[in-house]
């Protein structure tokens, strides 16, 4: 099953196997020790996934936004 993420200045919307949720920016921001627009999808895929696919390139969110 495929995890799919939307990123907002809020944070991160996340499907992940069906379940629908948010990951709030703080949040992202403690478990990586990093700034929100720092972040890689990659880095946020960890944080959901236990064994993510991280196919591709690392892509920072704030190019992202």
């Amino acid at each position: 099953m495929s995890t799919d993420l939307t990123f907002t200045d809020r944070g991160v919307d996340v499907v992940y196997e069906g379940t629908e949720f948010e990951l709030e920016k703080t949040l992202i921001e403690e478990a990586t020790g990093k700034s929100y627009r720092d972040v890689t999808d990659h880095e946020v895929l960890t944080i959901v996934a236990e064994d993510p696919n991280l196919d591709g390139e690392p892509v920072r969110i704030g190019d992202v936004l």
